[in-house]
């Protein structure tokens, strides 16, 4: 079967969006350029997301003392020894908030970037409250030359959940950010944690219309993760009673209801996040690597005949 993003696979995956669109494989890899977080100078907060840990998801190779051209060179190394196929690369501003600071240094920092002959261009991770018209006209500008991607950081679509997280932004936040990015013709993701105290399943797959109804171009899901030395690890160790873990097999149930209502033509970058174990304090599903989960959700896909979109009502 050729479902409607034009491929075999029961989802619009990542690695076939980016084959359509270049051609061949592009890898993604990980830059720490250095930014921080409203949510931790006091801007906006202190402290941070409940959630947040950047360390339990930065590559080795990231470290904001190396130059952002030194950091693509080992990145490309590294991706090179595993994913020997990659022909291009897109350079994934990951740590913390990356359209935070003043647009000089963005200019420095992304432009660095770009100069690299192997890179077909930037993914820029980021909160809806650290972008203006100023940025976006500038990333607009970058895309007319190259691929050029704002990631950002939604979590949930309840504005009940994003203050018990510590967010510092609501929904509507977020909302104004896709469009405003969207309209300028630059690429947007978003991401969100499935699992939040508080949120039931009901309430998970009910949010899906709400992101159908967003400008996206992908989508990240990450189960909820306990990760040391953060706000959430406190807060569970005190009221665990708040807290759900869902096994392997429960969330990916969870997740294949969602994919069934969400929208064709959004691209799902993955479903499940994973750390080391090092920076695990609650619940995990051990050593399950990434590649190892979609492929788990493929075939659970095709053993049961669920597909993307399937009860999406576009």
């Amino acid at each position: 079967m050729i479902y409607p993003w034009g491929d075999e696979r029961p989802f619009n995956s990542y690695s076939g969006y980016f084959r359509r669109l270049f051609g061949g494989r592009v890898q993604k890899l990980a830059v720490n350029a250095g930014f921080t977080c409203p949510n931790r100078d006091g801007r906006v907060g202190t402290g941070g997301c409940t959630f947040c840990n950047n360390e339990a998801f930065t590559p080795s190779y990231c470290q904001p003392f190396k130059s952002v051209a030194r950091q693509i060179e080992e990145g490309i190394e590294f991706h090179r020894n595993r994913y020997r196929r990659a022909e291009r690369y897109l350079v994934y501003f990951q740590s913390f908030s990356n359209t935070y600071a003043p647009l000089e240094r963005l200019r420095a920092v992304y432009g660095e970037a770009l100069a690299n002959p192997l890179v077909a261009g930037i993914v820029v991770g980021t909160r809806p409250d650290c972008v203006d018209d100023a940025v976006l006209d500038y990333f607009a500008e970058l895309a007319r030359t190259c691929y050029v991607a704002v990631e950002y950081g939604i979590e949930s679509c309840y504005d009940e959940t994003l203050r018990a997280v510590n967010r510092g932004h609501d929904f509507d936040c977020a909302r104004r950010a896709v469009e405003a990015t969207a309209a300028r013709g630059i690429h947007v993701g978003a991401h969100f944690i499935l699992g939040l105290p508080g949120e039931t399943d009901g309430m998970m797959t009910a949010q899906t219309e709400t992101i159908n109804a967003l400008p996206l171009t992908t989508v990240k899901f990450h189960q909820l993760q306990i990760f040391r030395d953060t706000p959430m690890e406190a807060d569970w160790k005190a009221h665990p009673e708040r807290y759900r873990f869902r096994t392997l097999d429960e969330y990916m149930e969870l997740f294949i209801g969602i994919l069934r209502r969400l929208r064709p033509d959004l691209v799902v970058e993955r479903f499940a996040g994973e750390a080391p174990p090092r920076f695990h304090c609650g619940p995990t599903w051990g050593l399950i690597r990434n590649e190892q989960l979609m492929a788990m959700l493929e075939r659970r896909l095709l053993e049961t005949g669920a597909w993307q979109s399937q009860l999406w009502e576009g």
